[in-house]
């Protein structure tokens, strides 16, 4: 889930930031593509640092498993992947969190 500032609209498109993050999760090697899903959510009110504009942040949600060491390549790559982008005036920020297998339903109709 990509969680990000209106205001960010007008420097670049949300599809384009959903691309580069769904992009970088792939690159990670770490899923299977068909596995992976990604979608933004803008917020119109939100308060940050008085000295920057904008914010990205991401949630990762993954199935339980990974190493604490494949868990910080998959943020880093995303963090990266937003810096490409070159914003000025913005806070960058990746989480992730680990989904519980025996608790999570899911069905593909």
């Amino acid at each position: 889930m990509i969680e990000y500032s209106k205001n960010l609209q007008k420097i670049v498109e949300p599809s384009n930031l959903i691309s580069a993050v769904h992009q970088a999760a792939i690159g990670s090697d770490l899923f299977d593509t068909n596995d992976i899903r990604t979608r933004a959510m803008v917020f119109e009110d939100f308060q940050i640092r008085a000295d920057k504009h904008h914010f990205i942040h991401v949630t990762l949600r993954i199935m339980t498993g990974r190493t604490n060491a494949q868990k910080t390549q998959l943020s880093q790559k995303v963090l990266a992947a937003l810096k490409t982008f070159n914003f000025s005036s913005i806070i960058l920020s990746v989480e992730i969190r680990d989904i519980d297998q025996p608790t999570y339903a899911k069905e593909t109709l």
